[in-house]
């Protein structure tokens, strides 16, 4: 995707329906609403996805997105949420053994209550911003920096590139990806959702969402990782027995490293905590958990080549955006 090399970018960090506090995100960062749209004089917004659900403004934020994206104030990418919306209302190919691409089972269900809940009375509207998801592409490559949503993973955005140009996968793309093992299936996991491994001698953790997992999310930049506690990348801690756990050489070898000295990289995605810096001088995650009590974070980008921590801005999330 071609952007121009001369503009300054704010990119904006998972919303999840805290259009309230996006409005003051977008405030503080000097833009303002004109003729409907969100603006600014000089800057553009990139969105890094994940505007719907568990948030009480999912609406009023695929509204002010939306807009702002047509108007070409924005870049909007998809996230691991806009592929669920997709895929549970997308049937499933034949022969996958399911109904549809995201199965309509409880835990799911869960996830996408409030969505559901607050386009009951908008079937019209929910299915035009169904069909804008597919316009949204899964990464940005500008050159001089990265867009993505939970992993940067060249082996699978090159082919990406060559069926994809502009990143953005159509319906049958979506259905493939209801095969387990299928390129489909490998590239929207990795790309959406990250690294992970399964924790070790059979354990298994109970987020603070309340959702018992097997696996973890895992870095995909440590350069000399010994432990399983060295490669854990999420809000909640690993059992103390697999923190401590040595990688084998295997483990080791199958990591995905994103180099230092790539270009600048922003994801999403990863619930983060604290006051919002860099990882490494070319990795910023700016998703800081807004929608849990947590902060919406940009980042406002110019010419640099290496991040820097004064660049971070952020506001609180508005108290009556906290989780229901």
């Amino acid at each position: 995707m071609s952007l121009d090399p001369h503009r300054g970018y704010d990119l904006i960090g998972d919303i999840h329906g805290c259009a309230q506090t996006l409005e003051r995100l977008l405030e503080r960062l000097g833009y303002s609403r004109q003729g409907g749209v969100w603006r600014h004089p000089t800057r553009m917004v990139i969105f890094l996805g994940d505007l719907v659900d568990r948030g009480p403004g999912i609406r009023e934020t695929l509204h002010l997105v939306h807009d702002m994206v047509r108007a070409d104030q924005a870049l909007c990418i998809m996230g691991n949420h806009e592929f669920n919306a997709l895929g549970w209302s997308t049937p499933a190919p034949p022969g996958s053994g399911r109904q549809y691409v995201r199965e309509h089972s409880s835990r799911h269900q869960r996830l996408m209550r409030e969505t559901l809940a607050q386009f009951e009375d908008h079937p019209l509207e929910w299915r035009e911003f169904l069909c804008w998801f597919y316009e949204m592409p899964l990464f940005i490559d500008a050159g001089r920096f990265r867009v993505v949503h939970a992993c940067w993973d060249d082996e699978l955005i090159t082919p990406l590139k060559a069926q994809f140009p502009d990143g953005c996968i159509d319906e049958h793309f979506l259905q493939a990806s209801a095969v387990p093992g299928s390129f489909a299936n490998m590239a929207l996991d990795r790309l959406l959702r990250g690294t992970d491994m399964r924790l070790p001698h059979g354990l298994t953790l109970t987020s603070g969402d309340g959702f018992t997992r097997s696996y973890f999310r895992t870095k995909f930049w440590e350069e000399n990782p010994q432990t399983y506690g060295d490669i854990v990348f999420q809000p909640d801690a690993l059992p103390e027995m697999a923190a401590q756990t040595p990688l084998t050489e295997l483990q080791k070898d199958e990591l995905l490293r994103y180099g230092a000295h790539e270009p600048l990289l922003f994801v999403g995605h990863y619930w983060r905590r604290g006051k919002p810096a860099p990882i490494r001088p070319n990795l910023a995650c700016l998703d800081y958990s807004a929608v849990v009590g947590g902060r919406l974070v940009a980042y406002r980008l110019d010419q640099e080549t290496r991040l820097d921590a004064g660049k971070f801005v952020w506001v609180d999330v508005d108290p009556q955006e906290a989780p229901r």
